[in-house]
C-alpha cells in the first residue's frame, strides 16, 4: 500500500491488488491540473488518483445481482414523511427481533 504523505491515511496500491489493463482517455486540461496538484499534495501518483476515480465510477454504475435492501414495509400508499419512515422501519425491526410484541400502531 502507498502511504499518503504526512497522514495516516493509506490508499490501495492497485499494481499488486489486481491485474491492470492499459487504456487511453481524453481529459479536460483543468481536471488534469487539479489531479496533478492533488497528487503532489497527497504524495501519490496522478495515475493512482485516476485509478481511484475510475474505480468509483465503475462502482457507482455497477448493476448488482441482488438489491441493496430486500425488505419491504407496509404503508399507506403515499410518500411518507421522514418521521413516518423512521417509525415504520423501527416498528418492523421491533417485530422482527421480538415476534411476540405485536404491532404498536
Amino acid at each position: 500500500m502507498a502511504k499518503c504523505a504526512n497522514t495516516s491515511i493509506r490508499y490501495m496500491d492497485y499494481a499488486w491488488y489486481m491485474s491492470m489493463k492499459r487504456t487511453n482517455v481524453y481529459a479536460d486540461p483543468e481536471d488534469l491540473a487539479i489531479i496533478k496538484e492533488a497528487a503532489k499534495r497527497r504524495g501519490i501518483s496522478e495515475a493512482e488518483i485516476i485509478r481511484q476515480g475510475i474505480h468509483l465510477a465503475a462502482m457507482a454504475n455497477r448493476v448488482w445481482d441482488e438489491p441493496l435492501f430486500s425488505r419491504t414495509f407496509e404503508g399507506p400508499g403515499r410518500t411518507l414523511a421522514k418521521p413516518e419512515v423512521r417509525d415504520t422501519v423501527a416498528e418492523a425491526v421491533r417485530r422482527e427481533t421480538d415476534p411476540g410484541s405485536g404491532s404498536a400502531a
